[in-house]
Parts: structure tokens; sequence; C-alpha cells
């Protein structure tokens, strides 16, 4: 099996839950937003510097499994210094209209988590 194949221990042949593993990952979001916001490849210190929480480490995985996923494509200019680009591909802006619902949904229902989760704690 490939290492990049995501294997769930409880249900190993589920499609879905190998894809929604890398799709869930906080940073895998924020990564996508950041190249779909900007509308044109990006640098490894643009998508940085619009993530500051994000570790350099952590970000590199990131782009290195959604590269992998076919997400977003990793364009390396022979220049001296060399210039790395990363862009989404067009899987990557298929899945934007998507992404954009779930951000709509956790915006419009922020407050009433929050509040729930209060009232659940104080209880």
């Amino acid at each position: 099996m490939k290492k990049d194949f995501i294997q769930d221990p409880v249900f190993p042949e589920c499609p879905i839950r190998n894809v929604l593993a890398r799709i869930g990952n906080k940073w895998t979001l924020a990564a996508l937003y950041t190249l779909n916001k900007n509308e044109s490849p990006m640098r490894f210190r643009d998508i940085a510097a619009a993530n500051p929480d994000c570790s350099q480490k952590m970000l590199t995985q990131t782009l290195r499994g959604l590269e992998a996923d076919g997400l977003i494509v990793r364009t390396v200019y022979p220049e001296m210094p060399p210039r790395v680009e990363y862009a989404l591909t067009e899987r990557g802006k298929s899945f934007m209209p998507v992404m954009q619902q779930l951000m709509d949904w956790a915006y419009n229902n922020l407050h009433a988590i929050v509040t729930d989760r209060e009232r659940f704690n104080r209880n």
C-alpha cells in the first residue's frame, strides 16, 4: 500500500474516510483557501505569510499532501536561486464551492455552536 494512502483502522476500505482525512486537516483548508483567494500561483513564503500560525514544517507537509492528491501543482523554475510556485489544479478548483459551503455553514452557525458548547460545559 502506498505511504500516502490514509487508511482508517476501523473501516480500511472506506474511500470517503481516506479523502476526508486529508481535507479535514485545518492546514489543508487554510492552504487551499489562500491559494484560491489569491487566484494566481503563489510562492511558499507568501502562503506562509498568509498563514502565520502554521509552522514551516507543517505547511511543507500540507503542500506535499495536497500535491500528492492532485489538488495543487508545484512548479519549479530553473533559475538561480530556484523559484517554486504553487497553484490549484482543476481538481482543487472543483473543491472550492464545497469548501465555501462549509465555510458559510460554519460562519452562520458559529454563535449557536459556541453558545451550545458553553451550556454543555456548565452542566
